[in-house]
């Protein structure tokens, strides 16, 4: 068997230095342990086996002193720690090898809460998983008010808490919070909390402002050991316990249907932490760990995060960042929902002045009154200070004409999805503007290079496809049409930088990627319904998957009107693979905004539309059908050239359609379910080690 060690070779260690602090007061002299693996905040510390080593050997000899009154930890500036280095992780092979990653961290950790003297957690800084783990394990926390993550994220790449915060966290801030921070916000799009929620929940005894938080700790510190603080903490009852776990189960079955496995591990470990002993708690951690470093999830998941972190931040085939135009102002064309989004967020983000057209007064109003009332509203929420938000609103405006544009360096149109609409606006747009000006369609599924077929500068029109709500969703496709050139293609993804969006390089064919998986993979679904399926059975058969939502949920969010017109845009590009349901017609037809009631009920009159099929099919056979549709589309996909990648795919699908993590996106799902003929991926990508 490997050694673990050798596996971590490209450990960043992460040194536990230790030097000592005279505490005020007379309080004694405390051993401060410094967590630091070298570098500046932007590579927060982690830990493999060489870190743990460092933190063991300065417990050694701090374990050897009779001569202490406490023992400290912090963070180097602006990071506490972050957690284990899943570098390694993902190379384990062999399940003694994981079941050492747990004990090892254990066995370390564990020794900061049975010192023959208190210690103390100083969290200077981000604290995730592994990080915030060592700090459970101290006897008190305290918190700096501007620590901007605390979380406990194993959940979200397919993992559980292993090194104590299954088994910690509930008895200090009770078992709802416990969920909250183990299973809710990994699983809410990984959610973090900031230094003053902690707080709130207990996670920490004592909050500090940043300026002088280290002072004021160590004075925190002297009041507990003189006796003149006291720390207390609630009881949980066993109802309270039973309670939590139950809604949290039910929770976990109604988004995931079982689909991930992590999740309801965890939820095994908080109810177990209830009754066990340190030791019974730690070695089930132990196992769970072993058991799921040795599952497809967590090398999916890892997968997925490295896409997200990395891939999405050097997107494939952008040229060179040097050759983007400065943007100094914004038009947007059109003043709907979409467009306003769309202008809030190139105000807040690019803080340059933006000016939205339209056809009428009303309209324009409409849409300048929502981006303001969007700014007061953020305002309330604090989100934003006075100032702020005053300049925001002088910076949005509206116009009549598009001579408004004349000196702008980026436009982007935000009309009805026609083709000859967008031409002529495109046309308008380009009689006023510099020859240098961007032209961006906010289009999802027509043709770019059609759309600037009859302009005189063809070669700066780039599709810019948000996706919606814009605040919210972190993708952009961009499009390089035909005739785009690189000097727009590389503004429009400084932009996207700007946005703060993850940006696709994306070749212009029909949809894209997104919406063209999600119209065939519907498609497929209605389909089967279409031919006899009950729509229920039809709408829940890829439960499985843990999909954000079911097929006709997606289809009440899209609109039934907007999906219909894009089912019919592809099925003129490819006849033979993407239909159009004649009773997803007479559903837009009938007015329906499709077949939920608001109470999410089925609506008879909905589903009755639908009735009429004689060749019903069951659940598997409606998923095998909507997953190889999938698969044959993304090999065309790939095989056209739409992206570089496969990863690109799982890119945009993760963040465009929100395909779980613990999937690795859609690629490697169909390669581990053998759905492709052919893999897309090499095994071990996504996958545990051969």
């Amino acid at each position: 068997m490997t050694d673990i060690k050798e596996l971590f070779a490209d450990e960043i260690v992460t040194r536990a230095t230790v030097h000592d602090v005279e505490l005020p007061q007379g309080a004694g002299t405390m051993a401060l342990i410094t967590l630091d693996n070298g570098f500046d905040h932007t590579k927060p510390s982690t830990f493999g086996p060489g870190g743990l080593a460092s933190l063991g050997e300065a417990l050694d000899a701090i374990a050897g002193r009779g001569d202490l009154a406490a023992v400290g930890v912090v963070g180097k500036p602006f990071v506490f720690a972050v957690g284990a280095d899943l570098k390694g992780a993902a190379l384990v092979s062999e399940r003694d090898q994981a079941l050492q990653i747990g004990r090892l961290g254990h066995e370390v950790f564990r020794r900061l809460g049975e010192l023959d003297v208190p210690s103390f957690a100083f969290v200077n800084g981000a604290a995730m998983g592994g990080g915030l783990e060592i700090a459970l394990h101290c006897t008190y926390r305290t918190i700096s008010a501007g620590v901007p993550a605390v979380a406990l994220p194993e959940c979200f790449l397919g993992l559980v808490p292993g090194w104590g915060g299954t088994q910690l966290l509930p008895h200090l801030i009770g078992p709802a919070a416990a969920v909250k921070l183990i299973i809710d916000n990994p699983l809410s799009q990984n959610r973090m909390i900031k230094g003053r929620e902690a707080f709130r929940l207990g996670v920490a005894d004592a909050m500090f402002e940043p300026a002088d938080f280290l002072e004021e700790s160590l004075r925190w510190a002297s009041a507990v050991l003189r006796g003149d603080v006291t720390v207390s903490r609630a009881d949980h009852t066993a109802e309270d316990w039973s309670k939590t776990v139950s809604d949290a189960r039910f929770l976990l079955d109604m988004k995931l249907h079982g689909a991930s496995p992590a999740p309801y591990r965890a939820l095994e470990l908080l109810e177990l932490a209830r009754t066990a002993t340190r030791d019974e708690g730690f070695a089930a951690e132990d196992q769970a760990l072993a058991d799921l470093l040795m599952g497809d999830e967590l090398r999916a998941g890892l997968y997925a995060f490295d896409l997200v972190q990395r891939r999405a931040k050097k997107p494939a085939g952008a040229p060179e960042a040097a050759l983007a135009r400065k943007v100094t102002k914004v038009g947007v064309v059109g003043a709907g929902l979409m467009a306003s989004q769309m202008a809030l967020l190139f105000a807040r983000r690019l803080e340059v002045p933006v000016v939205l057209t339209d056809l009428d007064q009303a309209r324009l109003d409409k849409g300048v009154g929502y981006v303001h009332a969007e700014i007061d509203k953020l305002l309330a929420k604090g989100r934003i200070v006075g100032d702020q938000a005053n300049r925001l609103r002088a910076l949005v405006t509206g116009s009549l004409t598009k001579d408004a544009f004349a000196d702008a360096d980026f436009v982007i149109e935000a009309v009805f999805e026609d083709m000859k609409v967008k031409q002529k606006v495109f046309a308008e747009v380009e009689a006023v503007v510099s020859a240098e000006c961007v032209l961006a369609t906010n289009t999802s599924s027509l043709s770019l290079t059609e759309m600037a077929s009859g302009l005189r500068h063809p070669e700066r029109v780039v599709g810019f496809h948000f996706f919606n709500p814009v605040a919210v969703m972190p993708l952009l496709e961009i499009v390089r049409g035909e005739r785009t050139d690189d000097a727009t293609l590389a503004t429009a993804f400084a932009v996207g930088r700007s946005l703060k969006k993850s940006s696709v390089l994306v070749k212009d064919a029909p949809a894209f990627v997104v919406n063209r998986l999600l119209t065939r993979f519907m498609g497929e679904v209605i389909g089967a319904v279409d031919e006899g399926t009950p729509l229920e059975l039809a709408d829940h058969a890829l439960d499985g998957l843990g999909l954000p939502m079911t097929p006709f949920a997606l289809l009440q969010l899209v609109g039934p009107a907007v999906a219909l017109h894009v089912a019919e845009t592809m099925h003129e590009a490819f006849p033979s693979r993407y239909g159009v349901s004649e009773n997803l017609a007479r559903l837009v037809a009938a007015g329906k905004p499709g077949v939920y009631a608001p109470d999410f009920s089925l609506d008879p009159e909905a589903v009755a539309l639908f009735a009429g099929g004689t060749s019903p099919s069951t659940a598997e056979q409606v998923r095998l059908r909507a997953l190889r549709a999938l698969a044959e589309e993304i090999r065309l996909m790939l095989d056209e050239g739409v992206v570089s990648a496969p990863q690109d795919i799982d890119l945009c699908m993760i963040l465009g359609a929100g395909w779980p993590f613990h999937l690795g996106g859609v690629t490697p799902y169909l390669d581990r379910e053998g759905i492709s003929e052919v893999r897309f991926l090499p095994p071990g990508v996504a996958s545990v080690p051969a």
